[in-house]
Formats: C-alpha cells, sequence, structure tokens
C-alpha cells in the first residue's frame, strides 16, 4: 500500500505510470510531475476509471475515503463514471461551463482572495479584449489548442508580445481551475509551448562575480540598520530568492516549521498559484532568532512604524544602497537572478530551478505546480544555503557544483 512518505518519493519519467494502493485506488504519475488520483473499476463487466483529485491537495487518507463512496455507488448499481458524466451536462445546460463563466468565478476568487484591482482590471481587460468576442461562449471542454492559437496571436500579430504571452498564461489558470471543478479534462494551452515569438527578457541589476556576491553575504551579515526586521529579512532574501514583495509580506502563519518549509499563499503570488519554499537549516535559524521578537505578531518583517503593516516596498533596497550598492550593481529582486545563474552553472537541473523560482509562465518547462519537483527542490535549497555559506566564508574563486 501506498505511504506519505514513498508518494513524496514518486519521481516523474519519461512516460505516464500508476502506482496501486487499494480498493482500485492508485496514484497516476505524469511526466509533467503532476500527480493524480484514480478509482479503477469494472462496471458491466467493462474496466472503467476515474479521477479523485491531486496530490498533494488530497491527501492519502482523503482519497481513500473517496474511493469508499465510489464503491457504495457501486454496490448500489450506480457506475461512477456515468455520475460524472450526468454533473457535466448538467453544468453544460446551466451554461456555466462557458469560457466567460469560468472566468468570472477564476476572477472573483482572485477578488476575494486579494489581488490588487489593477491586476484584477488588466486580467479583465486582456479577456474581453481578445479572449471573450471569440471563444467566451465556448464550453472549455470543447475549446482547443488550436482555438486558443488563434486567440494569442491577435496580440501578437499587432505587435503586443507581451499582452499574448500573459493571455496565454491566463488561460492556464482558467483551465487549471476548469478542470478542478469538473468542467474540463485537460489544459490546452500547454500545447501552445514555443508557438509565440519569444518575451526579451529584462534582467535585473544583480552581482555576477562569486567573490563580489561572498563580499555582499559578509557585508550583510554585519548589517544593523533600520530595525531587526528589516536585518532579518536582507538576510532571509537570499537563502530563498522570492520576489522582494513575497519576501516582505510574509506572515507567521505561512511558515510550517515540522516541515521545513514557507507556504506562500495564491493570492500574494504573480500568477495566483500557491508556491512552496523548501526552508534550509540557515533560513530556519534566521526565522527561529527573529519569532521572539516580531512572532506575536501578523507579520513576519512589520514596519518598524507599525506591526499592523509590512516592510514598506523599499525597505531591502534601501539597506542594499546604506551598504554601498548602486541600483546599477544590486537590487533586492537580484538575489533572483544571482540563484537562477549560479544554480544552472553549478549543475543543477533547470526544472527545478525554474520551479523554485515560480516563474509566470506555467507553461515555459511543464506545467506549473506549488509542489513540483519538491523533494529534488529540497535538497536544492540546502545545498544552495552551504554554497552561500561557502562563498561567504572564502574569499578566493570557488567553483560550485550540484
Amino acid at each position: 500500500m501506498l505511504t506519505d512518505a514513498r508518494l513524496r518519493a514518486l519521481k516523474p519519467r519519461a512516460r505516464l505510470y500508476r502506482v496501486a494502493d487499494r480498493d482500485g485506488l492508485c496514484i497516476e504519475v505524469r511526466p509533467t510531475g503532476a500527480r493524480l488520483w484514480r478509482f479503477r473499476y469494472r462496471f458491466a463487466g467493462k474496466a472503467q476509471m476515474v479521477g479523485l483529485g491531486e496530490y498533494p491537495v488530497v491527501g492519502l487518507q482523503e482519497a481513500r475515503k473517496r474511493v469508499l463512496t465510489e464503491r457504495e455507488r457501486l454496490a448500489h448499481g450506480t457506475d461512477p463514471a456515468a455520475v460524472r458524466r450526468q454533473l457535466r451536462h448538467a453544468k453544460a445546460i446551466a451554461g456555466d461551463d462557458s469560457l466567460k463563466s469560468v472566468a468570472a468565478e477564476w476572477i472573483a476568487k482572485r477578488t476575494d482572495g486579494g489581488w490588487s484591482q489593477a491586476t484584477i482590471d488588466k486580467h479583465t481587460q486582456r479577456l474581453e479584449t481578445w479572449a471573450f468576442p471569440y471563444l467566451g461562449k465556448r464550453a472549455m471542454r470543447s475549446i482547443t489548442a488550436a482555438d486558443l492559437l488563434l486567440v494569442v496571436q491577435r496580440p501578437e500579430n499587432a505587435s503586443k508580445i507581451e499582452t499574448a504571452h500573459r493571455l496565454k498564461q491566463v488561460f492556464g489558470s482558467l483551465f487549471r481551475y476548469a478542470i478542478s471543478t469538473g468542467r474540463a479534462d485537460a489544459d490546452p494551452s500547454t500545447a501552445l509551448r514555443g508557438a509565440l515569438v519569444p518575451l526579451k527578457v529584462t534582467h535585473r541589476a544583480s552581482l555576477k562575480n562569486p567573490q563580489a556576491i561572498g563580499a555582499m553575504l559578509r557585508a550583510i551579515d554585519g548589517y544593523s540598520g533600520r530595525g531587526t526586521a528589516a536585518t532579518a529579512a536582507l538576510k532571509l532574501a537570499p537563502l530563498v530568492f522570492v520576489r522582494p514583495g513575497e519576501l516582505r509580506k510574509a506572515e507567521w502563519r505561512e511558515f510550517e516549521f515540522k516541515e521545513s518549509q514557507w507556504r506562500i499563499p495564491a493570492e500574494r503570488m504573480k500568477m495566483g498559484e500557491q508556491h512552496l519554499v523548501p526552508l534550509s537549516r540557515q533560513a530556519l535559524a534566521i526565522l527561529r532568532e527573529l519569532q521572539p521578537v516580531t512572532g506575536a505578531g501578523r507579520y513576519v518583517f512589520p514596519s518598524i512604524r507599525t506591526r499592523t503593516r509590512p516592510l514598506s516596498e523599499n525597505t531591502i533596497n534601501a539597506a542594499l544602497r546604506r551598504l554601498g550598492y548602486t541600483k546599477e550593481e544590486m537590487t533586492a529582486h537580484g538575489f533572483r537572478s544571482i540563484a537562477s545563474t549560479m544554480l544552472n552553472e553549478a549543475g543543477f537541473n533547470s526544472d527545478w530551478i525554474e520551479a523554485q523560482l515560480a516563474h509566470a509562465d506555467p507553461t515555459v518547462r511543464g506545467d506549473y505546480n506549488f509542489a513540483l519537483y519538491l523533494p529534488q527542490r529540497r535538497k536544492m535549497m540546502q545545498a544552495w544555503a552551504d554554497m552561500l555559506d561557502k562563498l561567504r566564508d572564502d574569499r578566493k574563486v570557488v567553483k560550485l557544483r550540484a
């Protein structure tokens, strides 16, 4: 039978495979890294299979409970697959499986979840301008990759390359939501990988030389600027390399110390997807040292003026300026560039790095999932923290290896 430890250890292969549990329950591991619960059974002499959700959103015990429900249906002569078809048909009749309806629900959840009005307005405008006139009334299940390509090519042909890429990302989010609510079976936007003109990447200022990075880390260790929280945030930034806004707004309730991880909620992530950050021993040490100081409040890094608000947007950049680094040399966002460059150069799997960076496009290196490559990322993040220690302590040029 399956256990949580065995489930966490399952790794994607070149082809889809399944591992059995009991009572017809199995876990399906896809090449993208997604792990989906399946219930296999026979009805009227024919082999059938239905989905029960995605791991780890649906845990092992919950999946077993869902299997019992399906087996009760079978015991009463009801085909679980037929039940699902009836539900889909009812939703289609109600008209709530159209792209426009699904988008309205998805945006409403983003609104309730804390997205800024500016972000919501941008997504809404893109959909209303480019998507709804052509696909708004179409059922999500009927939309193909070819349909999506025709839509995203419209802004591309108008030289709005970034809009085209953003629209493709939104389609991915809409289809993942539709799948989770039973109104789609797959995400056709994943087939658009490489179909658009690539975006020109604007790199943020960051240090490149390992010796210079080591010197900066030593300077950060000696920093005693405006408040304990600001100092801790500056020390934690290179270890977790999340976006500056994700770091400064961190809340204590998001940290799972027993599991050594930080669970950033979807509403604070750039594209509205939950993100897991494995925490190294060094990162945990910083947080545990800070906890007696700010742990009684909501924010890990509260403002020096009031604990009811997080650090200001420019705090980490201001600290870097006090350490003598100009905006052309290093920024708060630059810790992400440093980590990406050095981890790739050290030979770590680029898919793990992209997943850890939580890059906005979920199809850049496969379907984005907040737990994708989590076991590998745990090892990588600890190795990264050890790398930084090596850079900090060694004033000579060091070669880093995975």
